[in-house]
């Protein structure tokens, strides 16, 4: 596997910027583990990555470095990198803590009072809907993301916002979990992104009552039944 192709240039303090050999490295590892290529606590080979990567081992070693910061790898000594895991224990308490979210600033935001918020969740939701054509699972995940936690400003609650976003790469492990195993038995990318796009007509509509019904079906019965009702010392996978 090659890099991706490079993007013409990022924005930094107004200023545009070609992303470096490290990010471009870190985005590659990241969607291969959230689209399953990696398995969790599958060992990442340096040499194979510098390979399929075509990089040397030291921004490949800054890149593993950043996503072990961001929790999606596991370093250990005289041992390697290792894709992260996630037990039933950790699957149960992340998705309540994200459904009890979730349902917050849906009971606070809809009606939606100032319909552009939902903007940036149509957008995340057009990208989602391309990387489904694309079969591109990696960044699908990720624009899902960005579709839910742009739905978490619906409530206009700072901190809400925050402690959503201090979780973001538990939630990612999850839902690519998530996805994996839907699609595996009995959905397809175009469902789960369907299935999206319901839940924001329905958070646009305003009728706050069927958005809560729909939430709860999309969100945590939906993780819970792929991955488990509690049981411990399991990996979620």
């Amino acid at each position: 596997m090659s890099l991706p192709a490079m993007p013409d240039a990022a924005r930094e303090d107004g200023r545009l910027r070609s992303p470096s050999l490290v990010e471009l490295a870190v985005e590659a590892i990241r969607k291969r583990i959230l689209a399953g290529d990696f398995a969790p606590g599958e060992r990442l080979i340096e040499e194979r990555l510098t390979q399929e990567l075509a990089i040397s081992r030291p921004p490949l070693r800054e890149a593993l470095r950043l996503l072990e910061n961001e929790g999606l790898i596991l370093t250990r000594p005289r041992r390697g990198s290792f894709v992260a895991t996630l037990t039933s224990q950790d699957v149960y308490e992340i998705v309540t803590l994200r459904s009890a979210l979730e349902k917050t600033a849906f009971e606070l935001g809809i009606p939606v009072r100032h319909p552009e918020v939902l903007e940036p969740a149509r957008r995340a939701l057009a990208e989602m809907e391309r990387c489904a054509d694309a079969q591109d699972r990696g960044a699908l995940v990720l624009a899902g993301y960005a579709f839910h936690s742009n739905l978490i400003k619906i409530a206009e609650h700072r901190r809400l916002e925050w402690i959503y976003g201090s979780v973001q790469q538990q939630l990612l492990l999850c839902m690519s979990r998530n996805l994996i195993a839907r699609e595996k038995f009995y959905e397809d990318l175009h469902e789960h992104v369907g299935r999206h796009r319901t839940l924001l007509d329905l958070v646009a509509s305003g009728d706050q009552a069927a958005a809560l019904a729909e939430l709860a079906v999309h969100g945590e019965r939906s993780f819970m039944a792929t991955a488990g009702k509690r049981p411990t010392d399991r990996t979620a996978d």
